[in-house]
């Protein structure tokens, strides 16, 4: 192989790298849709919200899961009806699946009736947070 293509294909590898984790970037935080899934709450220790449950899906090794753990915390304490849970994966990987959580830190806004009503992977705008909430 020549020096010429060998550089050729590494610069390429590079952008395709910049490119896919700039995508990757801006995707994470932003809600999501529930589709069709309904929360268990036997599946999380604690009181579900009389108005909305802000579950929280974490692991140990998670490093940005204190972030949106004092986020979620915070925005839960100053509203009565709305509670925040969180769930650790590290000791329930089954919920991982059934979930289908494929990274942590993620938020589920489940209502009263357990629907889940919006999604977040990583950590969540709290503008799209506060938006999610407001219908619920």
């Amino acid at each position: 192989m020549s020096p010429e293509l060998a550089l050729g294909i590494a610069g390429a590898l590079i952008v395709l790298t910049v490119v896919i984790g700039v995508g990757l970037r801006l995707l994470d935080g932003r809600r999501r849709g529930g589709g069709h899934l309904r929360f268990d709450a036997a599946d999380a220790s604690g009181d579900r919200g009389s108005r909305a449950t802000l579950v929280q899906f974490s692991t140990e090794m998670c490093a940005r899961c204190p972030q949106v753990r004092r986020l979620l915390s915070d925005i839960a304490s100053r509203d009565d009806g709305l509670v925040h849970v969180e769930v650790d994966l590290t000791h329930r990987p089954d919920l991982s699946s059934r979930y289908r959580v494929l990274q942590t830190p993620t938020t589920f806004v489940v209502d009263r009736a357990g629907a889940v009503r919006a999604r977040f992977n990583g950590v969540p705008h709290p503008h799209a947070l506060a938006e999610a909430l407001a219908p619920v």
